[in-house]
């Protein structure tokens, strides 16, 4: 059975979560969102998509960026965070974290440079949260802005976690029909981390 994610617990707490880039000027600004024309990595959209935590590198990685956005937490609360995070029941993760390796990977991430932003994808078509758009509207603007010769590996999973909150099932078949590209362009782009992210999310369905 699928867990709802419980963010009352960072909400409540005033946890930030996501944040837009503030030092990266947008190229245009719509009613929907945001376009980079050469991309940005100061986009941190955590718990976005209904795509769970499903292994330790990604855990690892979220625990890093709620570190980064919230210089205000002390050890003690971010213990308590990550306690939280790595409980299944909360609906983040998808598997057990050992107490023992749950506090050594939060003094690990606690240690780290706050003035070094945490590695992010880069992004380029950035839509708000309340942008009421559909899958296919997204899909097409995307499609549009980007452009065929410009699609990479950060364009082709943005689109799997669309199809996957939209729970259709991820095949190249559909990747390359939402992104307007042929089947051997979504081949060329996919590495072996993204194809392993694809039979998870499908795998979450």
């Amino acid at each position: 059975m699928d867990i709802e994610r419980n963010l009352d617990y960072l909400n409540k707490r005033r946890i930030i979560y996501r944040r837009n880039p503030i030092d990266d000027e947008p190229s245009e600004t719509y009613d929907w969102g945001w376009f980079y024309k050469t991309g940005t990595h100061g986009c941190y959209t955590l718990f976005a998509s209904k795509a769970k935590v499903t292994t330790y590198k990604s855990l690892k990685w979220h625990l890093y960026v709620l570190w980064y956005l919230n210089p205000q937490l002390d050890q003690e609360d971010f213990d308590g965070l990550t306690e939280f995070i790595c409980d299944k029941k909360h609906g983040f993760i998808t598997f057990d974290v050992p107490p023992g390796l749950r506090h050594s990977i939060a003094y690990e991430v606690s240690l780290s440079d706050l003035d070094r932003p945490p590695p992010n994808k880069l992004r380029k078509v950035i839509f708000k949260d309340n942008c009421k758009l559909e899958l296919k509207e997204k899909l097409s603007i995307v499609g549009h802005l980007i452009g065929r010769k410009c699609i990479s590996e950060n364009e082709i999973y943005d689109v799997m976690l669309m199809l996957h909150d939209d729970k259709k099932r991820i095949t190249i078949k559909n990747l390359a029909s939402s992104l307007e590209c042929s089947e051997r362009t979504i081949y060329r782009n996919m590495s072996n981390e993204l194809k392993k992210e694809k039979e998870l999310l499908n795998n979450q369905l």
